[in-house]
């Protein structure tokens, strides 16, 4: 281990720190986690309500380093915060992160609205309106969809049936504020049920200025959200629910440092119609999912203006599609799940200049991905232990439609959109996915499991599509231009996993070791390996002008991914207790002597918590290691490690009433991390391409209350 991680971990000897990775152990607690075993669930538990899953996460004691639930979900073990922006974090786990995870918000599935992932799905699971966040160890069952990595589901709060006829109204509220960059988010459910209707109504409002690090201020990263929602359910009968839900989001001028563009506006809706029924022996269960997402951004509102000709202006959209058939019973000493699902996206880009109406061309024109699924599983108890086994299928089929460029584009541009447009641009193949999981409980303080997978995935219509080089990049936020690849084949992963759950005596413990092999890896690639580096295509040529004479194709490579992660906790004499969190994970190429790309380095957080009747408070350490297993084909740097403190309590005014509060950052130390991008904008505050650093030192307070 590094020299500044083994100091980080002195640090942890002498000041650990935040209850944020609490594990309660008393017989609840161990009958929850022994029921979870064959789910493999983690849960981060927002409100503090009993949930039965493996592990409990108090959200109130976590710094509030993101407005939305990725800062919240990277604090899991083998997860790690990208933060590309206030609106637009996406977590990395166990070194995939994007679509390679099958993340899903209130249970539905969608496309994002524009080629950067400034909207990446936990972008539309704000704070104040989040209950949970449920996380599959490992890889995801086949039941969630494609995917190589695992599944995510951020579920939000509702008002549910009630035991009787008689009306009742409620309501689950949060307020949240944060020194570091003078924001605010309140919000929340309210409504009214009965045993046979329920009708609620969700709003949340969030607002938040310039950041402020040890560098200065970061000028230029405010953010603007607001969403609201309606929700419908009714009970037809014996065994049978009818729910209809919608979503609006909007979001203003808020800024996107690591981007040539920052968002101008967000405007998305999400809906959802599910029905829940009894056939016979089997539960069944339909949903139809609907989301249209609009989105512009522009190099003009929060940073300093360019030249006129270098004024930008992007209009993207997306649309998604869904329609999920599931049906289970029980068979055997278990339970057989069999389903359907499909998907279509629609997605248009185009890159305008807002002072050159003759400055006009779409670099993913028309974009239509779909894909239709089937998939069975079981899970139960056998002589072994309780087994998991499932298998699914997928047909995918893409297209993309004709390049419009503007008068004003020059040859160059012509040049390619014309090789684009005489090529094959449909695309389609068929995807196979199979996975075994088997726990066993060899004590009553020990349980052993195992997982071997094989899964895949598609690349995204970035990946395959875009023909002109530019730096959209799927959030990558590395200053790099791409372009895709007409032909790349699915990744598969085949992956194994090992570990320990133990619990008792005031002692617990999650251990997990992982490897994965993954043919076709998608990665940016030298998109003209014989002469890189040098000018002598169209393709360079036009890269270079857009400032990057080393353009990138994704392409399809090798890779292989390990590791270790778990957690631990002890209850210490009185009402002491220490909690800890360890990612550890190694990303490197197999068809090269290289490193992967963006791979999160080591980390250990650890808490020392005092927790009395009604009220609890302590201290939490974060180390990191320094990360130089970096990718030199894509131009990525070291980044030394660093140490955070940080500081929480909590108080329980009444039954009703929670109140949390901390400090982030208490030292005020410089640092940035690994996966954080680098900086497009020139006001800033820090030079341009320097990694953006982190938050400083500041204050935060939130309050719960349910009636």
């Amino acid at each position: 281990m590094r020299n500044m991680f083994l100091a980080g971990a002195a640090a942890l000897a002498i000041a650990p720190a935040s209850a944020a990775a609490q594990s309660t152990l008393d017989d609840t607690a161990m009958a929850a986690r022994d029921t979870a075993v064959s789910t493999w669930v983690d849960v981060i538990t927002v409100t503090g309500r009993p949930i039965s899953a493996d592990t409990e996460l108090e959200a109130e004691y976590a710094p509030a380093i993101a407005p939305d639930a990725a800062g919240l979900a990277a604090r899991l073990p083998g997860a790690a915060l990208i933060d590309n922006g206030a609106l637009s974090g996406q977590v990395q786990y166990r070194g995939l992160f994007g679509p390679r995870v099958a993340i899903r918000v209130n249970g539905q599935r969608f496309g994002s609205g524009g080629p950067n992932m400034m909207d990446p799905p936990l972008h539309y699971a704000p704070a104040p309106l989040l209950e949970r966040i449920e996380l599959s160890r490992g890889p995801a069952p086949v039941s969630s969809g494609p995917a190589i990595g695992a599944a995510l589901n951020a579920v939000f709060k509702s008002i549910d049936f009630a035991p009787t006829g008689a009306f009742e109204t409620r309501a689950d509220l949060t307020a949240i504020a944060r020194s570091v960059d003078e924001s605010f988010a309140v919000g929340g459910v309210a409504g009214i049920a009965n045993d046979r209707h329920r009708v609620q109504l969700s709003f949340a409002e969030e607002s938040g200025g310039d950041v402020e690090t040890p560098f200065g201020a970061l000028v230029g990263t405010e953010h603007e959200r607001t969403t609201w929602g309606v929700l419908y359910g009714v009970r037809l009968g014996e065994g049978s629910t009818l729910t209809l839900s919608t979503r609006g989001h909007e979001v203003d001028d808020t800024g996107n440092p690591p981007f040539p563009l920052d968002i101008r506006y967000m405007d998305a809706f999400h809906s959802m119609a599910r029905l829940d029924t009894d056939v016979s022996q089997w539960a069944l269960a339909f949903t139809l999912g609907h989301a249209r997402i609009d989105h512009a951004m522009n190099n003009i509102n929060l940073r300093p203006s360019p030249p006129a000709m270098r004024v930008r202006e992007t209009l993207a959209s997306g649309e998604t599609v869904t329609f999920e058939l599931s049906a289970e019973r029980r068979f055997g000493t278990g339970l057989i799940r069999i389903g359907g699902d499909h998907e279509r996206n629609r997605h248009d880009v185009t890159i305008t200049n807002p002072l050159n109406t003759d400055f006009f061309v779409t670099p993913f024109p028309d974009i239509e991905l779909t894909r239709l699924g089937a998939f069975a599983e079981w899970d139960g108890s056998t002589g072994l232990g309780d087994l998991y086994l499932g298998a699914r299928v997928d047909a995918h089929e893409a297209e993309a439609g004709i390049p419009k460029l503007g008068p004003a584009l020059p040859m160059g541009p012509r040049m390619l959109a014309a090789n684009f447009e005489a090529a094959d641009r449909s695309w389609d193949d068929v995807t196979v996915d199979a996975m075994a999981r088997l726990s066993r409980r060899v004590s009553d303080a020990m349980v052993l499991r195992a997982a071997l997978s094989r899964k895949s995935r598609v690349g995204g219509y970035l990946q395959r599509f875009g023909w002109l080089p530019i730096s959209a990049s799927g959030g990558l936020a590395d200053g790099n231009t791409y372009v895709g690849s007409l032909q790349l084949d699915p990744e598969v992963a085949t992956s194994f996993e090992a570990g320990f759950d133990y619990a008792a005596s005031g002692v617990y413990a999650r251990v997990t070791g992982y490897a994965s092999h993954i043919d076709d890896y998608i990665q940016g690639a030298p998109a003209e390996p014989v002469t890189f580096g040098v000018i002598d295509t169209p393709l360079e040529m036009i890269s270079s002008m857009n400032g990057d004479a080393t353009p990138l194709r994704f392409s399809n490579t090798e890779a292989r991914l390990y590791g270790i992660d778990g957690e631990f906790g002890v209850d210490l004499p009185g009402a002491w207790r220490i909690d800890g969190v360890l990612s550890l994970v190694r990303g490197e190429r197999e068809d090269i002597d290289a490193d992967l790309y963006r791979i999160a380095p080591s980390s250990l957080r650890v808490s020392l918590a005092y927790e009395a009747a009604r009220w609890s408070g302590g201290v939490e350490t974060l180390a990191v290691a320094e990360q130089d297993r970096v990718s030199a084909i894509n131009n990525e740097t070291a980044t030394p490690g660093h140490v955070l403190i940080n500081l929480f309590a909590r108080a329980e005014l009444n039954d009703a009433v929670r109140v949390s509060a901390g400090v982030e950052n208490l030292l005020d130390h410089r640092y940035r991390e690994h996966l954080s991008g680098f900086n497009r904008n020139s006001g800033l505050g820090v030079d341009l391409g320097e990694r953006i650093p982190g938050p400083g030192a500041g204050v935060w307070l939130r309050l719960d209350t349910a009636f």
